[in-house]
C-alpha cells in the first residue's frame, strides 16, 4: 500500500505524491515564543517529527520548515513586564525550546524562519493584496483583508460566510468594513516599545499573525507546496486566513495537503496557557524519562485527542520497559530493514495508513514477544530498527530500565548544561546555585578536565 494522508481540506484519506518527485516540501506553524513550551506544544512538534521521519524512511528528501513567531501582543507584553528587549526575550525562549524538544528526540527542521526576519516579504504580499482589491487601509491605520472579496473563504474549516456572520460576537470597529475582516498590518501604538515597530508605506507598525506564515512559507517553499501542518486549533481562523491571503495573492493552491494534530486534554479541556491547565515540557521531564514522554505522545494517533495524566505516563513507562527488557535479554543484531519481513510489512502498512503509530507500536510489542520466545538476535535487531523509525528504542536498555522518577537523568543533564552556560558567562553565583539545587536533590556534581559527571549522594 502506498502512503495515504488524511487531508483536512478534502476531509478524507488521499494517496500522497509530492509535487516534485522524490522531494517533499512541508511547512508547519510553530511556536509563538514568549514562554516555556508545554506538553501540548510538544505533541504538535512530535506529530510532525514522526511524519517527517517516516517520509525520509520512505525514501523522500524532505524540506521541513517550522516557523517561529517572534513578534506578537503577548511577546511585547512579556518583554515589557520583564524590562528587556523583545529580541532578548525571544532568544531566551527559543534557546529553552530547542533544549527541551531536543531532549524528547524531536529533530530540528530543515529551516526555522523567524517572523521578524521576513517583514519585507510580508509588506510585499500586503502590497499585492491591496493592488488586487483584497486589502484596504482602515481609518485606524491598520491594513485589513477584505474576506468577502475572496471566493471560497471557509473551504478549509467548512464554515460558510453566513455561518460566520451569524456567530459574530464583535461589532465593526477600528475602521473595519466587515467584522469578518482581519488585520494584515497593525498600526503602531505610542505605548509600544520601539523594537515592536517597522517602517512601511502604511505607516509604522508590525505584521498581523496570519500574514507572517503566508510570507514565510512562500519565501522558503514556493507559492505551492506539498504539506501544511499545525495543531487542530489553527484550522480556523489562522490556516483559513493563510489560504485567503496566499491564494488571493497568487491564484494558486497554497498546499496540496493540510494536516492537523489533535489536542492534549486535561480533564476534558484543551491544554492551554489561557486556561492555566498546562504542564511545561520541563515540568514533565522532571518526573519522567525523556523516552517515556516521547512514547506517551507517539502511541496515540496524531489526529486523536490525547489525555494527559500521571497515570497515563506511568503506564507508558511500564509499557516501554517491556520493549527494552526484550532488547536487554537479547542483543540486537544490526541490519537494514527487510520490508518484506512479515513484521516490517505490518509496520509499514500501519505507517503508510496516515502515520498509524498505534498499530506500528503494536508491531513492536508483537516483536518483543517473539524475541522473548525465540531469543532471536535478528528479530531484536529488526525491533530496534523499526523503533528507530519512530525515534524509539535507540538508548541502552539497562540505562532505561534503571530509570524512574527517583533520579531523573534528563533533568540532571539539562541542569549541567545550564550550569556550564552560566560558568561560560562568568555568572558564578548562578552556577553555584544550580550545584546546590542538585545537591539538595541528592546529586553530587564532579568537575573534571573532560567535563562534568554526577552521582547520587551516598
Amino acid at each position: 500500500m502506498s502512503l495515504r494522508i488524511y487531508n483536512t481540506l478534502s476531509r478524507d484519506l488521499q494517496p500522497f505524491a509530492p509535487l516534485e518527485p522524490g522531494h517533499v516540501r512541508m511547512y508547519v506553524c510553530g511556536m509563538t515564543i514568549y514562554d516555556l513550551c508545554h506538553i501540548g506544544h510538544a505533541r504538535m512538534m512530535m506529530a510532525f517529527d514522526v511524519l517527517q521521519r517516516w517520509l525520509r524512511n520512505s525514501g523522500y528528501r524532505v524540506t521541513y520548515v517550522r516557523n517561529i513567531t517572534d513578534i506578537d501582543d503577548k511577546i511585547i507584553k512579556r518583554a515589557v513586564e520583564r524590562g528587556i528587549t523583545i529580541r532578548a526575550l525571544t532568544d531566551e525562549m527559543i534557546d529553552a525550546m530547542h533544549t527541551d524538544i531536543a531532549l524528547l528526540g524531536i529533530e530540528p527542521p530543515t529551516q526555522e524562519p523567524r517572523a521578524t526576519e521576513y517583514v519585507p516579504q510580508m509588506l510585499s504580499l500586503i502590497d499585492l493584496l491591496q493592488t488586487k482589491g483584497l486589502a484596504y487601509k482602515a481609518s485606524s491605520g491598520d491594513v485589513n483583508y477584505a474576506v468577502r472579496k475572496f471566493l471560497g473563504y471557509g473551504k478549509l474549516s467548512g464554515k460558510s460566510l453566513d455561518e460566520l456572520r451569524a456567530g459574530e460576537r464583535v461589532a465593526v470597529q477600528d475602521g473595519k468594513e466587515d467584522p469578518l475582516d482581519f488585520v494584515l498590518w497593525k498600526a503602531a501604538k505610542e505605548t509600544e516599545p520601539e523594537d515592536a515597530k517597522w517602517a512601511s508605506a502604511y505607516g509604522a507598525g508590525r505584521p498581523g499573525w496570519h500574514i507572517e506564515c503566508s510570507a514565510m512559507s512562500c519565501a522558503t517553499l514556493g507559492e505551492t507546496f506539498d504539506i501544511h501542518g499545525g495543531g487542530a486549533d489553527l484550522q480556523f481562523p489562522h490556516h483559513e486566513n493563510e489560504i485567503a491571503q496566499s491564494e488571493g495573492a497568487t491564484g494558486k493552491p497554497l498546499a496540496n495537503f493540510w494536516v492537523h494534530n489533535g489536542f492534549v486534554r486535561v480533564d476534558n479541556e484543551k491544554m492551554s496557557k489561557s486556561l492555566g491547565n498546562f504542564f511545561t515540557i520541563r515540568d514533565v521531564l522532571a518526573k519522567y524519562h525523556r523516552e517515556t514522554v516521547r512514547f506517551f505522545l507517539i502511541r496515540t494517533h496524531y489526529r486523536t485527542a490525547l489525555n494527559y495524566s500521571d497515570v497515563h505516563l506511568d503506564d507508558a513507562h511500564i509499557a516501554l520497559k517491556r520493549l527494552y527488557t526484550a532488547l536487554q535479554l537479547v542483543a540486537p543484531e544490526a541490519a537494514a530493514i527487510d520490508w518484506s519481513d512479515v513484521f516490517a510489512a505490518r509496520f509499514k502498512a500501519a505507517m503508510d495508513d496516515d502515520f498509524g503509530t498505534p498499530e506500528a507500536v503494536a508491531v513492536l510489542f508483537d516483536l518483543a514477544s517473539e524475541v522473548n520466545r525465540t531469543r532471536s538476535h535478528a528479530l531484536a535487531g529488526l525491533m530496534k530498527a523499526l523503533g528507530g523509525c519512530l525515534g524509539l528504542l535507540q538508548g541502552e536498555p539497562q540505562a532505561f530500565l534503571q530509570s524512574g522518577a527517583a533520579i531523573d537523568e534528563t533533568m540532571i543533564e539539562r541542569k549541567i548544561v545550564e550550569r556550564a552556560n552560566a560558568k561560560t558567562a562568568r555568572n558564578f553565583a548562578e552556577a553555584d546555585r544550580i550545584r546546590q539545587e542538585l545537591l539538595a536533590l541528592g546529586i553530587v556534581l564532579k568537575d573534571a578536565a573532560t567535563g562534568t559527571t554526577w552521582e547520587a549522594a551516598k
